[in-house]
């Protein structure tokens, strides 16, 4: 079992830190509206993912790998979706973004509903139930998925102190804008490439 948890560790720590859509929207929020507002996108991601290791864990996956419209449509879902979250960022206004204004940062259900539709999200639950709960089992699974969430947390962490790190930056208008329209091309690029490659 320590064999099986030792790699599945290192494997979830660079399913998280490595730069996706989620990474992406903490680090802009993060930015926008400063590290506490960011707080429950990063535990909704943390939920909806581990909550989709659990899913795929308990055989929707295996539903998944036999009904591939379903998954191409789930994908260019989540693609329509990110698109249009990119485009909010993209044209954000520039002066800078109080808690109170009109746009709120995306929040807990919405960062659970994210990883519903992120092809990233699934693909990660797929290979961990596929590579590391063996014969396990369901036991196997949920220990999976809360090691997974455990992991999760600490990595959106630091996507959310670098964009509130980086928000100290961007006094001027237009720095900000600059920084919202690299986020939101990064954010595009990221929900495209995962139906590209």
């Amino acid at each position: 079992m320590l064999s099986t948890f030792v790699p599945f560790m290192l494997f979830a720590f660079v399913a998280s830190i490595t730069p996706g859509p989620t990474n992406i929207l903490v680090l802009s929020n993060s930015a926008r509206y400063g590290f506490k507002a960011a707080l429950p996108i990063i535990m909704g991601a943390c939920v909806g993912a581990s909550g989709i290791v659990l899913l795929v864990g308990c055989g929707v996956g295996q539903s998944l790998v036999q009904l591939p419209n379903v998954q191409t449509a789930m994908q260019w879902a989540g693609v329509a979706w990110l698109s249009y979250l990119a485009w909010q960022i993209f044209r954000a206004p520039a002066q800078a973004i109080n808690a109170d204004d009109a746009h709120k940062p995306l929040g807990l259900l919405g960062a659970a509903a994210l990883q519903l539709i992120n092809p990233k999200t699934w693909m990660m639950a797929l290979a961990v139930v596929s590579v590391f709960a063996g014969q396990g089992g369901q036991r196997q699974v949920v220990y999976l998925s809360l090691v997974f969430f455990l992991i999760a947390l600490p990595c959106l962490g630091a996507w959310a102190v670098l964009g509130a790190g980086s928000s100290r930056l961007l006094h001027a208008p237009r720095a900000i804008q600059a920084f919202n329209r690299i986020m939101a091309l990064l954010l595009l690029g990221s929900a495209w490439l995962s139906v590209l490659i």
